[in-house]
């Protein structure tokens, strides 16, 4: 038989009018470098209207992509509401991406209009003439005629554009199934795939970052908001906030440590999210000018592990807690968040909190072997992780690589163990393992425990060839700014921490790692320099 329930869609339009009416008073705060400029979520709702009004005079009538290619600030929230509303598509230009990148994902996903923050006119600038099907641009935070546009593009100035526009739009009704956006992978690995959300899937992820074994976003909140709108959809916080009333605090380009802490000096965020090594810099930052920041109930890090040491340094030194969550565009990307039961408390909670987290009821999960059978949850078993569920991608758009999608599963590349009760420890990708005379070394955990000593900024893991082992970890140090330590000191330092047989052979001592579009550490490049002799290896 079928239900007596009322069939009402899940659409980013229902979203848009909850926000900029009952939480009219809500606001998005962009941080200008000296300042704040503050728009109220019924100010965002009315520019969301007049931007759709404008792209409809720009001919986006039905599913077309708009591109964006901007930071976090108003007016890019206005695009994630107004786009998907209006029934087009957004797609989320990744700014960090290679040229021959950012033009193909563009020209895949056939963008016809793109907006454009000011300060990024000159980097969209060069690769413009290669875009096949963009029509207009709009020039946002700028003068667009800093713009010279090829032959077939209008230039068009956002403010100019939208003042010209009515400040109410018809929203129309649209199957919760629809594409509502769309990102593209960092292409680590060829060229970059497209992941496709539905209305319906951004809806029920929304909520999932709103409950209370997630990060807890509510109207009380205020939440900075640095992960890029530019990657995995801002890990589903502005249209959280915007679902729940959450005041939102956006860096627009001001990433550095130095900025942001001048943000968290001003506006006082509850909340906040972000990769890593912006809360790695953040912390040598304030180990060097200390401040209050016990307004953050909570900080969520996801995009890869966050070093054990540096989760403890914020607490015990500040008095902010680091919430581990785990992700990838392809689970739109929420997919564990390492809240502890609450019968857990000291050591306990700690050994929960270094994990990637529990799986919600939505997403279903396994771990796969190398022979294709079923590992069981035991806490120790290692497969490959593959996920289910409604906000989960089962296929690329237009199709590629679809062999990372098998029987309904997304075959994720991470490496793991999950425990009887559901919580997930990533031990490695897939691709970056060290299989050394026949057993494996997680270069994850062996980067945690170098990156432990109170010397070391940042440590990166990888396997290279060795003839009697087959392979060997090398470890690429980044030293803390006045800090010294020899490769030997710091081989002596993990004597005690791992197996004598895992213990690495080969340091080197680097300026920076090299990390990809997200902020993640590209192996890639570490093992390519090692091969082209490029690092000074001291080996033991």
């Amino acid at each position: 038989m079928l239900s007596t329930m009322q069939d009402d869609q899940l659409s980013i339009a229902n979203l848009l009018r909850h926000g900029s009416t009952l939480h009219a008073r809500s606001e998005v705060v962009t941080w200008t470098g000296s300042g704040a400029r503050r728009e109220s979520y019924g100010e965002v709702g009315r520019r969301a209207a007049k931007l759709a009004n404008a792209l409809r005079g720009l001919g986006i009538t039905g599913d077309q992509r708009v591109g964006t290619f901007m930071w976090n600030n108003a007016e890019h929230l206005a695009a994630y509401l107004a786009i998907p509303s209006m029934g087009a598509v957004l797609h989320t230009l990744n700014i960090r991406l290679f040229p021959e990148q950012l033009v193909f994902v563009a020209n895949h996903a056939e963008d016809q209009v793109v907006i454009v923050d000011g300060t990024l006119v000159p980097l969209l600038a060069k690769q413009l003439p290669l875009m096949e099907t963009v029509e207009h641009v709009i020039v946002a935070n700028g003068d667009k005629a800093t713009l010279e546009a090829p032959e077939g593009v209008k230039v068009h100035s956002y403010d100019e554009l939208l003042d010209a526009q009515p400040d109410t739009f018809d929203w129309p009704v649209i199957d919760e199934h629809s594409a509502a956006a769309m990102c593209y992978t960092s292409g680590t690995t060829g060229d970059p795939k497209g992941v496709v959300y539905s209305h319906r899937s951004i809806w029920l992820h929304s909520m999932q970052v709103c409950m209370s074994d997630s990060m807890r976003l509510d109207q009380s909140d205020s939440a900075l908001v640095i992960v890029p709108m530019f990657h995995a959809m801002s890990w589903g916080m502005p249209y959280a906030a915007f679902m729940v009333g959450a005041s939102m605090i956006m860096p627009d380009r001001f990433l550095q440590p130095e900025p942001i802490a001048q943000i968290l000096a001003a506006e006082k965020p509850t909340f906040a999210g972000a990769v890593p090594t912006i809360w790695q810099g953040l912390l040598q930052y304030l180990d060097a000018k200390p401040q209050d920041i016990t307004h953050l109930r909570e900080v969520v890090v996801g995009g890869s592990a966050a070093p054990p040491a540096m989760m403890h340094a914020f607490e015990e030194r500040y008095g902010v807690p680091i919430l581990h969550a785990w992700g990838m565009t392809e689970t739109s990307p929420l997919g564990s968040v390492a809240r502890p039961p609450g019968s857990a408390d000291g050591e306990e909670s700690w050994r929960y909190r270094y994990t990637q987290g529990r799986f919600p009821a939505s997403v279903r999960a396994r771990l796969i072997d190398d022979n294709g059978d079923e590992v069981p949850w035991d806490g120790t078993s290692v497969g490959e992780l593959e996920v289910a569920g409604p906000w989960i991608a089962g296929a690329y758009y237009r199709e590629a690589d679809n062999e990372k999608f098998h029987d309904g599963w997304l075959r994720t590349g991470d490496v793991g163990k999950i425990t009887p009760d559901g919580f997930l420890t990533l031990t490695d990708r897939s691709k970056d393992v060290i299989k050394s005379g026949g057993e494996w070394i997680s270069s994850v955990d062996l980067e945690n425990q170098v990156m432990a000593h109170p010397a070391v900024a940042e440590a990166a893991v990888v396997g290279v060839p060795d003839e009697k082992w087959d392979e060997r970890p090398l470890v690429a140090v980044v030293l803390r700014e006045g800090e010294r330590v020899s490769a030997a000191e710091l081989r002596e330092f993990l004597a005690d921490k791992v197996a004598k047989w895992q213990l690495p052979e080969h340091w080197t001592f680097i300026e920076e790692v090299p990390k990809t579009s997200v902020g993640k550490f590209d192996k890639k490049r570490l093992r390519a320099a090692h091969t082209e002799g490029k690092l000074d290896i001291s080996h033991f």
